[in-house]
């Protein structure tokens, strides 16, 4: 297997060079978009191999291998102009009919990933030494399946400033954990509405693939049975991809907003099993989105209007494991009024606090997993307290948090009782408290901060001062 690490940190020394490329967030872009293409080639060269009479939807010219696969091929101005003026906009405008007439799926992916990306490349030099390199992986002869996760979180080590790249990363201990926990299977539809990269549908994979799938026919269920929807146009092209790597030929995703569908719309036919998600938080919703919600429930929060889209999108008897800030579990107002609906319609049985430094290096918020089943209301909500590993003071970027961590959470969760690390709370207690989730640990006390003389005597003269400097404004008045 080739070093993903070594590889990425070339690639991106290389693309330093090209002045059209500004900043890694493009540089993360331009690699999306070759990614995308390298991989689709090798699963058409195995598709190939399998089935006789396969055509790959892309045209023979605009295949990777017809004009990136030959290292000593087009170069300079001529691959510049040819990536400008011929594959992007040949692949942009994708013919997406098939044989019979109809509209081939697959095709319609590949023309909408395109039509959201951009080529900022400006030397055809620099784009051969890219495409070489990248010549490097086989997707195709890679035994790991996370070869292709393997790369974005290289790149996203990389950054300097991860910005709103941030966002669309779960920690895979933390997607695999939940996964296993609410484990889904053959059958039942797992949607996650803003799938990032699609980490939580790619785990859903194979927890389903190794239990459940012994025959094309599975397989074939499996596919259908798999659905995202992603806003940005790059994660939405890297989730495309993913799910391709692992064997998904026409991945069911949607490149749009999940928040932009009237809450009303949604009905029994799109009603789903399961739903493993770490929706966007901290951020603002597009102007106008929340009037598609009930009047009480209007908020321009995305986390909590995600969390009414998921209730709504659950089936009675399903099963959700969901990603949510602090902010989301406490609160007056339209998010109380939205905790108490959720708390009505759902049994949110398990709550896992995690540490604030889980989602480092790109954000620093407090974060909770919750897990809930549709259709009956909560009566006792069992909170965990994540620990951090034994002398370790917070995750960072090189101490990320560790699937192993977990085993304690998985003893426990069968064989539940109250210890340091666990305590329920009723749900009457909950209402009398404002629906109020925030619940501390009991278990834990405040540590009583103790100090010196000299910092006594010092937070005296300074309490002293203040009293001194109020009366003076005082007097003035």
């Amino acid at each position: 297997m080739p070093n993903i690490n070594g590889i990425i940190k070339t690639l991106q020394n290389i693309m330093r060079k090209d002045a059209g490329v500004s900043g890694d967030a493009q540089r993360i872009e331009q690699l999306g978009w070759l990614i995308t293409l390298k991989i689709l080639d090798d699963k058409d060269a195995e598709m190939e191999l399998i089935e006789d009479d396969y055509v790959s939807v892309i045209p023979s010219d605009l295949q990777w291998r017809a004009w990136a696969g030959d290292s000593e091929g087009i170069t300079g101005d001529a691959m510049k102009e040819f990536v400008d003026s011929k594959l992007f906009p040949g692949l942009q405008n994708l013919d997406v009919t098939d044989s019979d007439g109809g509209v081939n799926a697959r095709a319609v992916l590949v023309r909408d990933i395109f039509a959201g990306t951009n080529n900022y490349m400006k030397n055809g030099t620099i784009i051969r030494q890219v495409v070489n390199k990248l010549n490097e992986i086989d997707f195709n002869a890679s035994e790991d399946r996370h070869v292709f996760g393997d790369i974005y979180e290289s790149l996203l080590r990389d950054l300097q400033s991860a910005g709103n790249y941030g966002e669309f990363y779960t920690p895979r201990a933390v997607t695999e954990i939940m996964t296993e926990i609410v484990n889904p299977r053959l059958g039942e539809v797992v949607f996650d509405p803003a799938c990032g990269t699609g980490g939580f549908l790619t785990s859903a994979i194979e927890n389903i693939r190794k239990q459940d799938v012994h025959s094309v026919e599975d397989a074939r269920l499996l596919e259908k049975t798999i659905r995202g929807q992603e806003l940005k146009p790059l994660p939405f092209m890297l989730c495309v991809t993913n799910l391709i790597l692992h064997d998904i030929e026409v991945p069911n995703v949607v490149n749009g907003d999940s928040l932009n569908r009237e809450y009303t719309a949604i009905s029994a036919k799109d009603r789903v099993d399961v739903i493993l998600a770490n929706p966007p938080f901290g951020a603002s919703v597009s102007d106008g989105v929340e009037t598609n919600y009930p009047a009480q429930f209007r908020t321009t929060e995305s986390a909590d209007l995600f969390l009414l889209l998921m209730m709504r999108y659950l089936k009675d008897g399903g099963r959700a494991a969901i990603v949510l800030p602090d902010g989301s579990l406490t609160g007056d107002g339209v998010k109380q009024r939205i905790r108490e609906e959720f708390l009505k319609q759902c049994n949110v049985h398990t709550i896992v606090r995690l540490p604030n430094s889980v989602f480092q290096p790109y954000a620093s918020v407090a974060t909770n997993l919750l897990f809930f089943t549709k259709g009956e209301p909560t009566r006792e909500i069992w909170y965990w307290e994540h620990k951090l590993p034994e002398g370790q003071k917070s995750y960072s970027k090189t101490k990320p948090i560790q699937k192993a961590e977990f085993a304690s959470l998985k003893a426990w969760w069968n064989k539940r009782t109250e210890n340091e690390q666990a305590w329920r709370v009723s749900a009457e207690t909950i209402a009398s408290n404002g629906w109020n989730l925030d619940v501390k640990n009991p278990f834990v006390k405040e540590e009583e901060k103790t100090h010196t003389t000299a910092e006594l005597i010092a937070m005296l003269h300074e309490s002293f001062a203040k009293s001194d400097a109020l009366l003076k404004e005082l007097s003035f008045k």
